[in-house]
């Protein structure tokens, strides 16, 4: 089992800011991707940015050049610094794992955190 704890999200302005965190806990040594998806009102959930265990990322075409995704592995934790932000960046933000124990692959999720980007 893997628990993921979301942090940062929140209100900003167009053209601001804001950083979101992950925190993950429980059996992190299965874990070999970690990402961000998010979910706009009526949209289906999409994926922003993903990170493997080798450091290679994966972003969005929405997102490239604006959004960042990176890991602390000494704080299990991975972070999505997102500059530039638009108003259709506004969404519910979920974190995910994706764990591989021999050839069980298995998501887990976060309980999301809101981004809304609004004058």
């Amino acid at each position: 089992q893997v628990q993921l704890v979301e942090s940062g999200g929140g209100l900003v302005q167009p053209g601001g800011s804001l950083r979101l965190s992950c925190a993950a806990s429980g059996s992190i040594s299965n874990i070999n991707l970690m990402g961000w998806y998010r979910q706009a009102p009526g949209k289906q959930r999409e994926l922003v940015a993903a990170i493997t265990n080798s450091d290679s990322t994966n972003y969005a075409d929405s997102v490239k050049g604006r959004f960042t995704i990176s890991r602390d592995n000494a704080k299990n934790t991975v972070h999505l610094q997102m500059n530039s932000l638009k108003p259709e960046d506004t969404a519910v933000y979920y974190c995910n794992a994706l764990t591989v124990v021999v050839a069980t692959r298995v998501r887990y999720w976060g309980q999301g955190t809101q981004v809304t980007v609004s004058s």
